[in-house]
């Protein structure tokens, strides 16, 4: 954290890993189809800055609608055009495990991406068991310098169950369709909006700041127009 002389805690997103920042700049791009390949990183000192680069590039037509809600529409579409459940649980509040039963899970997401046009990224393996195979991993690594040989056949091990894992996990990410609305929204933004020659400007800094909020676990308030790069 550093202090300004107005005595305002400002963020420090030097202290986050570059690699990190670097993956949400690629998420930004692939929400927005826009590139930052031309955007020097010493014009961006600030949050702020970045947001307005985003800003500056997005050309489509500004219009005041709500892409979250857009968003849960094309959901909702894609659900009834599927598995065609009763209608009183396609509501913002309706729990995914309600929708989703875990038995036929990996399946019924995968038709509904199908029919959305794009990956919405809801399921993951449980965290034990990545764990357990993130230990075999560095345990495998340590290991090279007394049993190489059983080391690289536990790196094997290791690499091939994170795959699977990552495959076929089941878990939830977002628990309701209201959560799954705001997540597809700010992943895909351009791909949720019903008219894809417009956009809300008004929403495109709240959805780059939930974008690294979520993607680097970082609390939005620290996320000001003055945090710096």
């Amino acid at each position: 954290m550093k202090v300004n002389s107005s005595n305002t805690q400002v963020f420090n997103l030097n202290n986050v890993d570059p690699e990190d920042i670097g993956d949400v700049l690629v998420k930004i791009e692939r929400s927005f189809n826009i590139r930052l390949d031309d955007t020097s990183p010493k014009d961006v000192k600030t949050f702020g800055k970045l947001c307005d680069i985003v800003v500056e590039k997005v050309k489509q037509t500004n219009n005041d609608s709500c892409t979250t809600q857009q968003a849960f529409y094309k959901i909702r579409n894609a659900i009834n055009s599927t598995i065609s459940p009763p209608k009183e649980l396609i509501k913002p509040q309706t729990k995914l495990a309600d929708i989703f039963p875990r038995d036929t899970r990996l399946q019924v997401i995968a038709e509904i991406e199908k029919e959305m046009g794009f990956k919405i990224n809801l399921l993951q393996p449980k965290q034990g068991v990545v764990a357990t195979f993130a230990f075999v991993l560095l345990a495998s690594v340590a290991g090279f310098f007394y049993q190489p040989v059983m080391a690289f056949i536990g790196l094997i091990i290791a690499f091939a169950g994170l795959l699977l894992a990552g495959k076929f996990g089941k878990e939830l990410k977002v628990k309701t369709l209201g959560d799954l609305a705001e997540k597809v929204a700010r992943e895909h933004y351009i791909k949720c909006r019903r008219d894809a020659a417009t956009i809300n400007r008004a929403e495109i800094s709240q959805k780059i700041k939930e974008l690294f909020s979520s993607s680097l676990y970082l609390e939005p308030s620290v996320l000001t127009r003055d945090a710096k790069f």
